[in-house]
């Protein structure tokens, strides 16, 4: 295992995952005192693994089709259009 790919990912994901929606799901059903807390982790982490190992399935098919710089441009794009869109139809 390469410690400094780990490392990358593993803080990547981390700070992407910070306060986003699945986060903030996994806390709501935490809150409810009806809810055992390990029951919501283990299913949240299970999702989360599961979610994990579909993307780099996904990656593996799509890196036998395209490059890495087409995907990296084809993700950026992607992260652009996500933005702008969300600027424009702000109401703010």
């Amino acid at each position: 295992m390469d410690p400094k790919l780990f490392a990358t990912v593993f803080f990547t994901v981390f700070v992407a995952e910070l306060g986003d929606k699945t986060q903030l799901a996994t806390l709501l059903y935490a809150s409810d005192a009806d809810h055992p807390k390990w029951t919501v982790f283990i299913a949240a982490s299970a999702a989360l693994v599961l979610t994990s190992a579909l993307g780099v399935l996904g990656g593996a098919l799509i890196s036998s089709w395209l490059s890495p710089t087409v995907i990296r441009w084809i993700a950026g794009l992607g992260f652009i259009a996500v933005g702008l869109a969300v600027l424009i139809t702000s109401d703010a």
